[in-house]
């Protein structure tokens, strides 16, 4: 059941950050960079608090079969926790991605 919400999310969202807590309160300092990342690159988001569900929090680690949160998706790929995320960033790649998902 879980996978199937976590699925529809998802499929309803161009981008997605699962994280521990939310973009305005991040629970942890990973979540906050990951949120600060994305609030460089200017990208529109869906953000999941896992902390609010434990079945989600569980969930999407079986998911994407990587075992820690943040978790960013675009178009329904998954791309990477934050430490990912940085990487991408400063290499210009995660930028490129968004903006194809974006459409600009």
């Amino acid at each position: 059941m879980v996978q199937e919400t976590i699925k529809k999310t998802l499929e309803d969202n161009e981008i997605v950050l699962f994280m521990k807590g939310t973009r305005d309160f991040p629970q942890c300092g990973f979540s906050g960079r990951a949120v600060q990342i994305l609030g460089a690159c200017g990208a529109e988001y869906e953000s999941v608090d896992v902390l609010a569900d434990e079945q989600v929090r569980e969930g999407i680690k079986q998911f994407s079969n990587w075992p820690t949160v943040p978790q960013l998706y675009v178009k329904g790929n998954f791309i990477g926790g934050s430490d990912i995320m940085m990487e991408m960033y400063q290499s210009g790649e995660l930028q490129q991605i968004l903006g194809d998902q974006a459409g600009t």
